[in-house]
């Protein structure tokens, strides 16, 4: 070739690098840097949207259902999400400019031109390279921003989470909330009851502010459950959380007062029980309060024993089986509120010490109820007459069990008790006092009066004394077919811790035995089904998702912004 041919190429070839780097590279580097890193911040956006966006389960960052209910969306969910956005983008981006490197590559560097326009393709790739540094920058970015919502967002659910445990405590402590559960072979304290979902029935064991939500928890199903009984949680059905049984409503927003009857076999334990709910049923109507009844069987059992009594009958006898609690739900004016679990075993359970070993409930009792047969005691029984003990014999079953021995075996049980057993209030009742009244040994007994020093002279007088020390408060009653109900009624609201009421001034009192037996209406309104449907992702999780796009939307046009404007300012003019 011709010399002058090959220095005419040289310097075409010198002036065309020389242009090239001087004025062509700049511009095209800065245009390619910011077109590639726009490109790369679109794609994420993209993703983004797609994967923040949806409000169904399904989706490419897929919301598993719970087996019960959901977690918390800072708590795991926004890392899932973020994690899918990055695996997906990231080989994107990477394969993206690959191709386009290689296709650059091919286009103008496969033929003779590329010696002319190198500046170009170099200014090209390596715009397209460097965009690499601001999505990477970008990346970090971004996870520092949903780091920044996770914390600010769990730091707000924490406070909340701790107020509202604290605000529940402080209710329960002021209150003196007692849960315990009434079924046999249980009896255990509760904590925190079961709750079933009023839409699917599932069970939730820590519907309390924690992972599940501070306010709320979602159920598989969607519904959105209160987690403090400030809250409602109380309108939801409970249960035990270690056998299962079905717990009273508003357990937890009212305090559960156990009451164990205590005394031999045909002592009057059962028949006192139907005379004390009658007469706090006759209370509650005269101070315009309610008396229900939890369990309708306990209803049913209830209007027959009236029944039997305005017949003139004898109740039947109690079964050997561990007692389910007689629940009476009760709410005088002002704040006397109590769910009474009145105990009623057979005397059986307490003629042994494995017997009464097993009444558990025992352990969660402030007060006791002690009903004594008074032809149960041996001094008693010695002192009648042969007509006398025949009369008693025709009239009614007396106990065979020494009511002694019968409170020993319980204070025994009670002294494991981290407290030995101590009470704060024990009622004695005397029962069978309208035939105790007929015998010469009986007439000494007051019928309206204490009959404490009458138990001392009848040989109890020992067990009067160990009352003394066991009890805070101790309070004798002598109780008959015939007793006012209103008598009946001041000591059972007193040992069960329901302040004294009588009717209101200028009203007359209604009739002893009320009209219309107490049933088992509702106690509370049910806790309304509201929430998504269980295919789309709880209201928290959309608005977790829809704070982290805003947030991504932010931050990429202030990166887009802050780019063109960086280079305007390197473009010379």
């Amino acid at each position: 070739m011709n010399p002058v041919i090959v220095l005419l190429l040289i310097a075409v070839w010198v002036g065309a690098m020389w242009l090239g780097f001087m004025y062509v590279f700049p511009v095209v580097f800065a245009a390619t840097l910011v077109v590639a890193g726009a490109a790369a911040l679109g794609v994420y956006c993209l993703h983004a949207c797609r994967t923040l966006a949806p409000s169904t389960l399904e989706g490419p960052s897929p919301v598993a259902e719970p087996a019960v209910a959901y977690r918390h969306y800072l708590l795991g969910q926004v890392w899932r999400d973020w994690w899918t956005i990055s695996r997906t983008v990231v080989p994107q981006v990477y394969r993206t400019a690959r191709s386009v490197v290689l296709s650059l590559t091919r286009t103008l560097l496969g033929g003779p031109w590329g010696f002319f326009v190198f500046p170009v393709w170099l200014a090209l790739c390596a715009g397209i390279t460097a965009a690499a540094v601001p999505a990477s920058v970008f990346v970090l970015a971004l996870t520092v921003l949903y780091g920044l919502v996770a914390a600010v967002g769990l730091a707000s659910w924490l406070a909340c989470v701790l107020v509202l445990a604290a605000v529940e405590r402080v209710f329960m402590g002021y209150a003196r909330i007692l849960q315990t559960c009434p079924h046999p072979f249980c009896y255990e304290r509760i904590g925190l009851p079961e709750y079933a979902c009023p839409s699917c029935g599932a069970r939730h064991r820590r519907l309390s502010p924690g992972a599940g939500g501070a306010f709320r928890h979602v159920c598989r199903c969607g519904a959105r459950l209160p987690t403090t009984v400030p809250l409602g949680r109380f309108r939801l059905a409970a249960y035990c959380p270690h056998c299962g049984g079905r717990l009273p409503e508003r357990i937890g927003r009212v305090r559960v007062e156990p009451l164990p009857f205590v005394g031999g076999p045909a002592a009057g334990k059962t028949t006192f029980m139907v005379l004390g709910i009658r007469a706090l049923h006759a209370r509650a109507r005269a101070v315009h309060g309610r008396l229900s009844f939890v369990e309708q069987r306990h209803a049913q059992a209830y209007a027959g024993a009236i029944r039997e009594f305005q017949r003139g009958g004898r109740l039947a006898k109690t079964g050997p089986e561990l007692p389910l609690a007689t629940m009476v739900d009760v709410e005088l004016p002002g704040r006397a509120r109590r769910i009474l679990y009145l105990f009623d075993p057979a005397g059986e359970h307490y003629t042994g010490a494995t017997e009464v070993e097993s009444l558990r409930y025992l352990e969660h009792s402030e007060a006791l109820l002690f009903v004594v047969d008074p032809f149960a005691l041996p001094q008693l029984r010695r002192s009648l007459t042969g007509d006398e003990r025949e009369f008693v014999d025709e009239a009614a079953a007396s106990s065979e069990e020494d009511p002694a021995d019968t409170l020993q075996r319980v204070l025994n049980e009670l002294r494991s008790r981290p407290d030995q057993g101590r009470q704060k209030r024990v009622a004695v009742v005397v029962t069978k006092t309208d035939l105790l009244l007929r015998t010469e040994i009986g007439r000494g007994l007051d019928p309206g009066g204490d009959p404490r020093d009458w138990l001392d002279r009848v040989g109890l007088g020992n067990t009067v004394r160990t009352l003394d020390q066991v009890a805070a408060q101790v309070r004798y009653f002598a109780s008959g077919l015939g007793t006012e109900p209103a008598a009946v009624a001041d000591l059972l609201g007193w040992v069960t811790g329901l302040p004294a009421a009588g009717p209101p001034d200028g009203e007359r009192p209604p009739a002893d035995v009320p009209p219309d037996p107490p049933g088992t209406a509702p106690l509370r309104a049910p806790w309304p089904v509201r929430g998504r449907d269980a295919g789309r992702v709880p209201a928290g999780y959309q608005v977790g998702r829809w704070a982290v796009l805003a947030g991504v939307s932010v931050l990429t046009v202030a990166t887009i912004a802050g780019a063109l404007v960086a280079a305007a300012e390197r473009i010379p003019f």
